[in-house]
């Protein structure tokens, strides 16, 4: 299927959407601070100046949009049907570059935990039980982590 915007439009639209701040990072942030979690943001020490830094924990929070990401069995992720080949390289690009960060954070000695933004928190709906379930599951790995140094 053709696109319906031309090249310059869809060139327009596409820088206009937010790469930081985005709803679900705000949505576990919140859920964070609220529980007495203090993390930085972004840290330019770190390779691909992941989403949340929680340095006490030595531990990275990554808040990873399930369709731009390629969320393995998941129908926001995988499971759609791509026509477009600059989507699907583009989706395939950003694997490849999780995997090398995650390699990367491994070898530094951090952990690391993934939060899917559409299947795990739900963002699009006002109040989620699974939201709810996969934060406490968040904040229960972080406590272990803190209880096991």
């Amino acid at each position: 299927m053709a696109d319906v915007h031309s090249k310059e439009v869809r060139s327009f639209n596409m820088s206009r959407i937010k790469g930081k701040d985005t709803k679900p990072e705000m949505i576990v942030r919140k859920f964070l601070h609220s529980n007495g979690f203090r993390y930085g943001l972004y840290s330019k020490y770190l390779p691909g100046k992941p989403d949340i830094v929680l340095k006490k924990y030595k531990t990275i929070v990554d808040v990873r949009g399930c369709f731009w990401h390629g969320h393995k069995n998941c129908k926001f992720g995988d499971l759609v049907k791509i026509e477009s080949a600059g989507i699907a390289d583009r989706i395939k690009s950003a694997i490849d570059r999780d995997k090398i960060k995650s390699e990367k954070w491994k070898r530094m000695g951090w952990q690391f935990i993934i939060v899917w933004d559409s299947c795990e928190l739900e963002t699009k709906r006002r109040t989620s039980l699974k939201r709810e379930h996969v934060l406490m599951r968040l904040m229960n790995k972080l406590k272990k982590i803190d209880t096991s140094n």
